[in-house]
C-alpha cells in the first residue's frame, strides 16, 4: 500500500489553515468554545455504519430507504454492495478527461497540461468611473470604494444581452487581512484611514468582463455602466418577517429596516430569475463586547474585536448598540443588472453563519434554497418559498420575483441512521444490511406569509426564530454536523450535495463522540453527503442520504470515494465550495488542506461507472484558498483568496509573490482557466 501522506495534525487552527487566516477570516473560531452546547444528536451518532475501513473500498453505495414521513426515497445508480473489487471502468468521465495535477506547494496556480490561464481581475484594480489605479503605498478609502475589493470568494457569471462576448461577473469580498494590506500595520492601533479602507474592501463587486472569442480568457471592462461596489457602509434593506422587529432596531435605524453594509460574504448562489445570493458568514468577529447568551451562541467575544472597528464606529460596540450584530448573518440578494437598486437582506432565510445559498425550483415553480451553517456542530437548513416564479423578462415579472424569498417556510435537518444501535460499535464495520445510508426529516421552524409569520418552535416567537435561528435549531433537536458549508443541488439529478469541511473537536473531551461518523477519531479532512428528497420533490419534508466522499489520503483505509478504486483518485482534504459542470460532475474547492499540499479544485463524477472518480484540476499559491468555483463549457473560474496568508508574513516579509512577481504586493485575484486548443473543458 502507498505510504500515507503527512498529516498536519498538530495544527490547532482547523485543517491546514495558518493562524493568520484564523485571526482575520473567522476570528480564531478554532480556539473558542464550541457555540453549540445543546445535547442534540450528533451526526456522528446517526451515520450508523456509514463507513467500513475495508469493505467500503470494495463496495458501491446503495440506498433504499423507508420514509420517516410515509413516503419513499431511493438513491440509486449504484449496484448492491458486494464483497469483491469492482471492475476497472474504461474511458473517462466526460468533463474530467484531463491529466490530474499532482499535489504540490508551488507559489502559483498550477493547471493541467494543455491548459492556459489568466488573471481576470486583482484586488485594487479600478472598476468604477473616476477610480484611480491601484497604489499599495498610497491607499485611500475613496479609491478602494471604486476598486475591486479584497479576498474575492463566490463568483457568478451572468449573460449580458446586446453586448456580444461579454458577461457580468459578480464577486463576494469576504474579509480583509490588514497585515498583508498595509505596510507597518499595528494590529493594536489601526488608524482611521486603514479601518475605512478595510470597510471599503469588504462587500460585493459587480464588473463586466470581455471574453476572448477563441479561448476562455476573460478581461475586466473598467468603468462599465453596470460595474458596482457595495461595501461595509453601503445601504442595504432588511426584508421579510424580521424586518422592523425590535430585535433589529438601533439608534441609527429606529425602524429596523435599513442596514449599513454587508460583512464576511463567503459563498452564494445564482437564482433562476437573474439575481445573486450572498451568504454573510463569520460576522461575529467584527463586533466587540458581546454579553448576552445569544451573542455567545453566535460566537461573539466579550472583549475588543480583532480589527478594533468599534473605536471608529459605535455600531460595532455591542455595549452601545446591542442589536447591530442582529443585522448581519443573513442572505443578501443583489440585482446585478440594476446598479441603482438597493440589495436586500432576506430575513425569511434565517440568521446564522451562511456559507452559501443555492436555489432550485419545484415542479410548480417555487424556489427552494439550501443553506449550511459553517460552524462545528451546527446545522443544515432549507427554505421553501410559498410563491411561484414568474417567467419572462417583463418589469412585472421581475418585480414579483424579487419578493420570492420573503414568504415561505424555513426548515432544519434531522438525520437518522437505519441500522440497529448495537451495530454501530465505532469500528467502522458495515451494518448487517451492507448499506451506507439513512433517512432524514426537515423540521419546520417558522412560516412567513403576507399577513405575518408563525413560529413552529415552542417557546420562541417567529421574530426570535428568524433572528436567533441557531437557538431554534437547538430546541427542535436538529442534527449536529461537521461544519456544513456549501450545499448544491445537481441540475441533472436533483440530488443535493453537502460539503462538510472538517471538525477537529469531534470526539474530544466534552464534545460528542465521532468514531461512528468516520473511522477517524477526529475529522480533520471532512466529507461530502448526498441527499435525495422524497419523490424527487424539493419541497418534501423527508429525504434519504448516503455518504458520497470521505476525504483524506486515498491510502488511508478510512477514506471513501463512492466505491471507485482509491488508487485511481487524487488525495483531497477539507471540501468547502462546490459547483456543477455542464456534464453533471461535482467540482469541489478545498480550504485548509491537511495533506501537505496547497489547496485546490477537484472534479468528481457523480453518475455512471466512473462515479467517485476524483481528479485534481488545479492548485493555488502559497497560503491561498480556492474559492468560488464556476465551471462553464470552455472555462473554469476560481477565486484565489488570501494568497501569502502564512504565519509571520507581512507586507515587508511576503510569503508569496503571486500574482505579479517579486517586489510586488501579494493580491487576491480571480483566475480563468481554459484549454489551449479552445475545446471544451475535460472532453
Amino acid at each position: 500500500m502507498r505510504k500515507l501522506l503527512p498529516l498536519l495534525s498538530t495544527n490547532p487552527h482547523g485543517g491546514g489553515r495558518s493562524a493568520l487566516t484564523c485571526r482575520f477570516r473567522c476570528g480564531d473560531a478554532c480556539f473558542h468554545e464550541v457555540p453549540n452546547t445543546s445535547d442534540n444528536e450528533y451526526v456522528g451518532d446517526v451515520i450508523a455504519g456509514a463507513l467500513s475501513r475495508r469493505s467500503a473500498l470494495r463496495a458501491a453505495a446503495v440506498v433504499t430507504v423507508a420514509s420517516a414521513v410515509g413516503g419513499a426515497a431511493v438513491l440509486g445508480n449504484a449496484p448492491v454492495a458486494e464483497a469483491k473489487q469492482p471492475q476497472e471502468p474504461t474511458g473517462g468521465a466526460r468533463g474530467l478527461r484531463f491529466a490530474p495535477v499532482a499535489p504540490n506547494t508551488a507559489d502559483q496556480v498550477t493547471v493541467p497540461a494543455g491548459y492556459e490561464q489568466n488573471v481576470v481581475i486583482r484586488w485594487g484594480e479600478p472598476i468604477l468611473r473616476g477610480a484611480p489605479a491601484f497604489d499599495p503605498e498610497n491607499q485611500t478609502a475613496a479609491a478602494q470604494a471604486g476598486q475591486f475589493g479584497y479576498n474575492n470568494d463566490f463568483l457568478s457569471l451572468l449573460p449580458l444581452r446586446h453586448e456580444p462576448h461579454r458577461q457580468v461577473l459578480v464577486a463576494n469580498h469576504e474579509y480583509t487581512d490588514e497585515v498583508l494590506m498595509f505596510r507597518g500595520y499595528d494590529p493594536e492601533n489601526p488608524t482611521r484611514e486603514q479601518v475605512e479602507i478595510a470597510w471599503a474592501a469588504h462587500g460585493l463587486g459587480v464588473v463586466v468582463v470581455q471574453e476572448e472569442h477563441r479561448t476562455g480568457r476573460l478581461t475586466a471592462v473598467t468603468r462599465h455602466r453596470l460595474n458596482r461596489r457595495l461595501t461595509a457602509t453601503s445601504e442595504f434593506e432588511l426584508t421579510g418577517p424580521a424586518a422592523g422587529s425590535d430585535l433589529v432596531r438601533t439608534s441609527a435605524d429606529p425602524d429596523g429596516r435599513t442596514v449599513l453594509g454587508t460583512l464576511n460574504n463567503c459563498s452564494g448562489g445564482t437564482t433562476p430569475w437573474g439575481t445573486t445570493l450572498h451568504g454573510e458568514e463569520n460576522i461575529n468577529q467584527y463586533f466587540a463586547h458581546g454579553s448576552s447568551a445569544t451573542d455567545k451562541r453566535y460566537g461573539v467575544g466579550t472583549g475588543a474585536s480583532e480589527r478594533k472597528w468599534e473605536r471608529f464606529d459605535k455600531r460595532f460596540d455591542l455595549k452601545q448598540e446591542p442589536n447591530e450584530v442582529h443585522r448581519f448573518g443573513w442572505v443578501v440578494e443583489l440585482d446585478p443588472y440594476d446598479p441603482e437598486s438597493t440589495p436586500r437582506k432576506r430575513t425569511a432565510l434565517g440568521r446564522f453563519k451562511h456559507e452559501a445559498a443555492q436555489p432550485r425550483l419545484t415542479e410548480d415553480g417555487r424556489p427552494v434554497v439550501y443553506m449550511g451553517d459553517d460552524e462545528r456542530f451546527d446545522y443544515l437548513y432549507k427554505f421553501v418559498s410559498s410563491k411561484r416564479m414568474k417567467k419572462g423578462s417583463s418589469r412585472a415579472a421581475h418585480a414579483h420575483n424579487l419578493t420570492l424569498l420573503d414568504e415561505g417556510t424555513l426548515y432544519v435537518a434531522k438525520f437518522t441512521g437505519d441500522s440497529p444501535a448495537a451495530e454501530t460499535d465505532g469500528t467502522g464495520r458495515l451494518p448487517s444490511d451492507g448499506e451506507f445510508d439513512g433517512s432524514g426529516v426537515w423540521i419546520p421552524l417558522a412560516t412567513a406569509g403576507p399577513d405575518g409569520a408563525v413560529s413552529h418552535v415552542p417557546g420562541m416567537t417567529a421574530e426570535e426564530v428568524y433572528v436567533f435561528t441557531r437557538l431554534a435549531g437547538d430546541k427542535v433537536g436538529a442534527t449536529k454536523m461537521d461544519r456544513p458549508e456549501d450545499v448544491e443541488p445537481s441540475p441533472r439529478t436533483g440530488r443535493v450535495y453537502v460539503a462538510l469541511t472538517n471538525n477537529t473537536k469531534r470526539g474530544t473531551a466534552g464534545n460528542a463522540p465521532a468514531d461512528e461518523a468516520n473511522p477517524r477519531n477526529v475529522n480533520k479532512h471532512g466529507h461530502v453527503l448526498e441527499l435525495s428528497e422524497h419523490w424527487g420533490d424539493p419541497s418534501s419534508d423527508g429525504f434519504a442520504w448516503r455518504l458520497f466522499l470521505v476525504a483524506g489520503d486515498p491510502a488511508d483505509p478510512a477514506t471513501y470515494f463512492a466505491g471507485f478504486p482509491k488508487e485511481k483518485v487524487s488525495p483531497i482534504s477539507c471540501p468547502d465550495n462546490v459547483a456543477f459542470d455542464p456534464h453533471g460532475n461535482l467540482w469541489i474547492s478545498t480550504d485548509g488542506n491537511q495533506l501537505g499540499s496547497h489547496d485546490g479544485l477537484f472534479g468528481v463524477a457523480t453518475r455512471g461507472e466512473r462515479r467517485g472518480e476524483l481528479k485534481q484540476f488545479l492548485t493555488v499559491p502559497t497560503g491561498a484558498e480556492t474559492c468560488g468555483p464556476l465551471v462553464q463549457d470552455r472555462r473554469v473560474l476560481v477565486s484565489v483568496q488570501h494568497p501569502g496568508e502564512v504565519d509571520g508574513a507581512s507586507v515587508e516579509k511576503p510569503a508569496s509573490v503571486w500574482p505579479d512577481g517579486p517586489g510586488k504586493i501579494v493580491r487576491p485575484a480571480v483566475v480563468s482557466v481554459w484549454r489551449a486548443d479552445g475545446r471544451d473543458i475535460g472532453v
